[in-house]
């Protein structure tokens, strides 16, 4: 979650429920923002959370871990664990609502700040458009909807094009896009724009509408036979975080040139 209200008075409440052994976020509506296997908590429960992850196919296997990753709106604090932990990144997650940052604190095993995470109370659009942060993100992560879940709040050509400009060269964004038909294709265009055709490529959508789209800064996109090897190395390393990445590349579509 990540919507700009004009003051946080007005943010939504974080409310979190707890059904068949799974503990889920809401921001004052039955809309999910994030959710948990309790049992097992670094497994990433929802589908869609587990695609955003398919940026790590376009990265070379011996750069996985490295660099800086970075989490544009936090949910329930699923892939800022996974970098945070299993890929042992430096990793800094911006969520405007200061509740959603406590809640992960204390019921989904967010682990306080220290030498590699940082968690800021602070809008993702004035994050990435800080000249500081240009080049320095090798996997960023774009999940940005409000309570309403209607439209991502952040979706124009220019804040892309932002979140193209702090990435590294090579480095890889995902987005979470959920909607109608004619919003996909808005966001997709605008991602287009900002990145370029031949740089973005989409996963099917998920049964609830998920869209997972990927965009890179200046990536090779690697071969079938690149891909198959690379997908076989992530299985194997993070078995245990639930990361299907051979069924990834049944699912990912380049954009039509």
């Amino acid at each position: 979650m990540a919507a700009r209200p004009p003051s946080t008075a007005r943010l939504p409440e974080v409310t979190i429920s707890e059904y068949d052994g799974v503990r889920s976020l809401h921001l004052g509506t039955l809309w999910i923002q994030g959710s948990m296997r309790i049992g097992n908590p670094d497994y990433i429960e929802l589908d869609y959370v587990q695609r955003m992850l398919a940026s790590l196919l376009w990265l070379p296997t011996e750069r996985l871990g490295q660099g800086h990753a970075v989490q544009l709106g936090l949910g329930a604090g699923a892939i800022t664990r996974f970098t945070l932990k299993a890929l042992r990144m430096h990793t800094t997650a911006v969520e405007l609502n200061p509740g959603v940052i406590a809640a992960c604190r204390r019921s989904f095993h967010l682990p306080a700040d220290g030498p590699k995470l940082r968690v800021l109370a602070q809008d993702a659009g004035t994050w990435v458009h800080d000249p500081a942060q240009r080049g320095s993100v090798q996997l960023l992560h774009v999940d940005l909807y409000d309570h309403e879940a209607a439209a991502p709040v952040l979706d124009d050509a220019r804040f892309y094009g932002a979140c193209r400009e702090v990435l590294a060269e090579g480095g890889v964004m995902s987005v979470n896009l959920f909607g109608r038909e004619a919003r996909f294709e808005h966001s997709l265009s605008q991602i287009a724009e900002a990145f370029g055709r031949d740089q973005v490529c989409g996963l099917r959508a998920t049964r609830e509408g998920n869209s997972v789209v990927l965009a890179g800064r200046d990536v090779l996109l690697p071969d079938r036979p690149t891909l198959l090897e690379r997908a076989a190395t992530i299985e194997a390393r993070y078995g245990r975080w639930g990361l299907p990445a051979r069924k990834w590349l049944r699912m990912l579509r380049p954009l039509p040139r």
